[in-house]
């Protein structure tokens, strides 16, 4: 019986471990191999470099862009200036012709272009920067010698300069008044910094090279010098001079010839003398423009024939273990077992997962709930030093109150006797002595009702001028008692953009602080000023107070830091007016004065708008 079954067996067994087709399969395998690895490497590989050129291409876009983007403003400001107006109003008038001139060199000097001209409704040159002297009609020692006329319909444009060789770059903006043509504000910039960048970096790195096509085919500006004013179409040498847009010279073509497609839109083209290439393109249609890079592919290729190889040796590891995994069929089992476990870690990490999430959710709405009792804290914190402060005043403004009170008082009875006396007008003096100091007991209250106020952060005009006046009329009592001179410097008309309860606050305890810091000094000034910087207004208050130890000026913005004596001070007040003016848009500093100490801040300025 086993002898009867086996020797059918034998046959096919000897026909399967042939060593000939062991070896056709084997060889099967390391060329499958070979091939896999070169073309999955070469894809992979123009891939990765397709992507890197895009993302470079994207970049020297960027950059033309910017560069011209910094310029493309001039004519536009040119175009409202005074002496520009006047050309454009007496055009044949040297003297008006000179002062315009000059005031385009000025500009030109500080926006850094290559020239700056201004032409007439005929194209002629009434203007210009690099020069006061009279220009000709023709204008050609300022302007390119163009093929048409610079008319109204005029666009920006490229060209090359005639002396350097290099390729500028023309912004033209028509001007016109009530409808009327009046000529050309005409900016011309120079693109030779950018492509010297761009010839240094092409220098660096051999690998890819970077190309600026024109409308009509011309290689405009190009990281390798040889490539310049070479064209990548058919166009004639003779027509593309007579535009006046290039140099006098010959357009030989530049080969680029075409071998195949990879991916993101890129190309692999033939270039002249130089291999193989990856080739992108991008166009900007603001300019009329085409990019073009071309990147050095060889080590991709390189790449790929080793990746051959590697490809090769694992056929022939496959191949060995095909052949081991028909010897050893029981390993499938094997990989099932393994696979049921795999899944069971699989399940039970998942499990974790979602108790991990669970956990990390709970803990971010702890979070969200700690940071919404903060805010509310700091919120707290900055009323209670509002509070602080008016408490710190009460005894002053009681006494400011109480002396019109029992002035009051005296009057009423006085007026009580006037009246029987029939001395009406006497009576009427008092009446009016009787008003003067119930206002000014009104405006008092109302101050101090407005300072109490919980306020929210808002941006709105603020008078920077009666904020300041609002905060002398609650320190008043304390000023006179103290006496402390006042020096204000606020224009008036001045405005911030802020909260006026949150910037009086921080002015009340500045200026509380200061006059605490003068109570032991001989001179006491307290000095409040305003000035505007480049939109921007600085407020600076200063006293005449013995200073701050420079070892405690790094502090003093710390919660619960004071250099006042115990039961005198929290530390909280600059830590609060620092808070409001960062919420407001600017910061606190601390810096000696000319005799004390000195706070300053700064706010957004507001400007009125004049309607005319």
């Amino acid at each position: 019986m086993t002898s009867a079954s086996t020797t059918p067996l034998r046959p096919s067994l000897a026909r399967l471990n042939a060593p000939g087709l062991i070896g056709v399969l084997m060889l099967a395998l390391i060329l499958g191999g070979m091939a896999i690895g070169y073309r999955g490497s070469e894809r992979a590989g123009l891939s990765q470099l397709a992507a890197v050129a895009n993302e470079r291409l994207e970049l020297y876009a960027s950059t033309l862009e910017t560069e011209l983007a910094r310029y493309a403003y001039l004519p536009s400001l040119i175009a409202i200036d005074d002496e520009v107006a006047a050309l454009f109003t007496a055009p044949a008038d040297a003297a008006v012709q000179e002062r315009a001139s000059r005031r385009l060199a000025r500009v030109n000097v500080r926006a850094g272009a290559l020239l700056i001209a201004v032409t007439g409704a005929h194209g002629e040159v009434l203007a210009a920067s690099n020069g006061y002297q009279r220009l000709g009609p023709a204008g050609r020692s300022v302007l390119p010698a163009l093929a048409s006329p610079l008319n109204e319909d005029a666009a920006d444009f490229f060209s090359a300069h005639d002396a350097r060789g290099s390729t500028d770059y023309h912004f033209v903006q028509p001007v016109r008044r009530e409808g009327r043509f009046l000529g050309l504000i005409i900016v011309r910039v120079s693109l030779a910094p950018l492509e010297a960048t761009w010839i240094d970096m092409g220098l660096r790195s051999q690998s890819e090279k970077l190309l600026v096509v024109d409308e009509q085919g011309v290689v405009i500006l190009s990281s390798v010098p040889d490539w310049k004013y070479r064209t990548l179409g058919t166009a004639d040498a003779a027509t593309l001079r007579a535009t006046g847009r290039y140099p006098d010279r010959s357009f030989p073509p530049l080969s680029l010839r075409t071998e195949g497609a990879a991916e993101q839109g890129a190309s692999v083209v033939r270039v002249e003398g130089a291999g193989l290439h990856l080739s992108q393109e991008r166009p900007i249609m603001p300019l009329a423009v085409r990019l073009v890079t071309l990147s050095d592919a060889s080590e991709v290729w390189r790449h790929a024939r080793d990746a051959a190889w590697g490809g090769g040796i694992a056929g022939a590891f496959v191949g060995m273990l095909v052949l081991y995994l028909l010897h050893r069929r029981r390993a499938l089992r094997q990989l099932f077992h393994a696979r049921n476990a795999l899944q069971g870690a699989h399940d039970q990490l998942e499990r974790q997962v979602d108790e991990r999430t669970r956990e990390l959710r709970s803990t971010n709405e702890e979070l969200k709930r700690q940071i919404a009792q903060r805010l509310q804290a700091e919120d707290e914190l900055i009323q209670a030093g509002k509070l602080a402060v008016l408490g710190q005043m009460s005894a002053g403004i009681s006494h400011e109150i109480n002396q019109p009170l029992t002035a009051l008082r005296a009057l009423s009875r006085n007026t009580l006797l006037l009246l029987e006396g029939g001395r009406t007008k006497a009576v009427a003096e008092n009446l009016k002595s009787v008003d003067d100091m119930v206002e000014r007991m009104g405006r008092i209250t109302s101050q101090l009702k407005s300072f109490a106020r919980k306020t929210r952060t808002a941006a709105d005009p603020v008078d920077l001028a009666a904020a300041v006046r609002n905060v002398l009329l609650l320190l008043e009592h304390r000023l006179s008692a103290e006496q402390v001179e006042v020096r204000v410097e606020v224009p008036d008309g001045t405005q911030v953009q802020g909260d006026i309860n949150r910037l009086e606050q921080v002015l009340v305890n500045l200026a509380t602080n200061a006059l605490d810091a003068m109570a032991g000094s001989a001179c006491r000034q307290l000095s409040i000023s305003a000035e505007e910087h480049d939109g921007r207004v600085s407020v600076r208050v200063e006293d005449t107070g013995p200073g701050i130890d420079p070892m405690h000026l790094k502090r003093l913005f710390e919660p619960f830091f004071t250099t006042k004596p115990a039961g005198q001070g929290l530390g909280l007040g600059l830590v609060i007016s620092s808070k409001i003016v960062s919420e407001l848009g600017g910061s606190l500093r601390a810096q000696p004065g000319d005799a004390g100490m000195a706070f300053e801040f700064d706010l957004l300025a507001v400007h009125k708008e004049v309607h005319v």
